[in-house]
This record gives C-alpha cells, structure tokens and sequence, in this order.
C-alpha cells in the first residue's frame, strides 16, 4: 500500500492509499524536528487506535519545509524498508510540463495540485489553495504549470492582525451575519471573511483578463468549504487535490522504474 505525505508549513499530513482509494487519513503540526522513530511511533499507535492493518510498500512525499524531509526518508527507510519518491527532487516525473523564469522553485505542494487539478477538470484553471499562504496557480489548457500568485494566508493575516495591534484579539475564521460589525470581533472577521472573498475574485477575474480565457476556479485546503458560502466563484471545491496529485505522480514514477 501506499504512504502519502504532505508536509505544509502549519500541517502534515499523512494518508494511506490501498490502490483504488484512501482508507486512512491522520494530521500533525509539521516540526522540523521530529524523528523518523517519533513519526512512526505516532502512526503505529493510530493505526492501531483506528484499526487499520496496513503493509506501507511505497512512500511518496511533497514538502514545502526542506528540513523535514530527511526524517521522512529515514522512517520510509527505517519502518517500511522503501525508498520514498520525493515530488520536486530530480528524477521525479510530472506528467507536466513546469513553464516559468529559469532557475525559478516552484513550491512542491503547487504542481502536486496542478497535476491533480488538470487529471480531474481538464486545462485552463485556476487552482486556489488556502493555506499558510493562499496561492493562486495557472494550469494551461495542455496541463502545464505557468506560474501564479502568492498572497498571505487567512490564519496568517489574522495573526499578523493581532500580534501587531495591542487592542485587537485573536478570531477565529468563520462567516460574519453582516459586512457591517458593530464590536471588534465582528469587525475582524468581516475584513477577514469578506477581504478574502474579494481577494480570490478580484485575482482570479485579473487572471482571467490577462489570459483573455474563460477558465475554471478550483478551491482546495482547509478554508475552502467555508469561503465557497461568500461567493460563486469557485467551479469546484476538493478539499483531497493534493493526495490525489501525489497517488497520480507515484503510479507515473513507480511505472517508469
């Protein structure tokens, strides 16, 4: 079976795939430095929590933190005597061509998602990930990832918001019953709702001008479900695009071996 792994700035998570769909799914903060025995303890002990009986036999990982993948490698070594496919190292396949400024990294997570998004929908998208950051990629009608837009996340802003100003608390994130709030916290999570909403509709509609196609908006990540309540901008919410993207690149890989 398979181990998917997707390591975010804020999360990391960890999904079992049996060859036709996933049975198991478990979440962690991402911290440089947990140990390849740490890491495995943790799964061993959900798996047994969940009963889920499982011989690992591949391992795929995406990170955008460099610092956690030796660890990762060690456990896929260590506990399923495999050696992981690491998307972005060289050697990996996409599937799809990557079209920007040379010498120019592109976040792993990002084409992980765009090889995702072209499987399911076809070419000429936009794919919106709410995360630490929330990023705005361009799929070509061929596949192709032509690049994007980085804006900083909803979790980050509010921090930043609350860190920076004295007076202001910390929110949570959620849908306001008015724009207008008439106390701080109705006030913060109006900006932060209804800011986002026109974040993603002014940048997918400049995107879509600038390109001169009608193309498709896909929302992934946690946030997702609750900014698709603001607007209908969004085609298609999938909250699973990225382990989807990482099943598609193992099977290329693991084919071509």
């Amino acid at each position: 079976m398979l181990l998917a792994i997707d390591v975010g700035n804020t999360n990391t998570v960890f999904a079992i795939h049996d060859g036709s769909e996933f049975i198991a799914e478990w979440r962690c903060s991402t911290y440089h430095q947990r140990t390849a025995d740490q890491y495995y303890v943790w799964l061993r002990q959900l798996m047994e929590f969940t009963g889920t009986k499982v011989d690992v036999t591949e391992v795929v990982i995406s990170s955008v933190v460099p610092q956690v993948v030796f660890n990762l490698r060690l456990l896929s070594d260590r506990y399923f005597n495999c050696r992981p496919l690491v998307v972005g190292k060289e050697g990996c396949k996409l599937g799809v061509e990557v079209r920007v400024d040379a010498d120019t990294q592109v976040g792993a997570d990002r084409l992980v998602n765009t090889v995702a998004a072209f499987d399911r929908y076809g070419g000429d998208l936009i794919v919106v990930d709410f995360g630490t950051a929330t990023t705005f990629d361009v799929v070509a009608h061929d596949g192709a990832y032509e690049g994007g837009v980085i804006a900083p996340g909803v979790n980050l802003s509010l921090k930043a918001l609350h860190e920076a100003a004295a007076a202001l608390p910390h929110v949570d994130v959620t849908r306001p019953d008015h724009v207008v709030g008439t106390n701080t916290v109705d006030c913060m999570q109006s900006g932060v709702f209804w800011g986002y909403i026109g974040l993603v509709e002014g940048i997918s509609s400049r995107i879509r001008a600038e390109r001169q196609t009608d193309m498709k908006v896909v929302a992934t990540g946690g946030l997702s479900t609750l900014f698709d309540k603001g607007t209908d901008i969004f085609d298609h919410i999938d909250t699973k695009l990225t382990m989807h993207g990482l099943v598609l690149i193992n099977a290329l890989n693991r084919k071509t071996e």
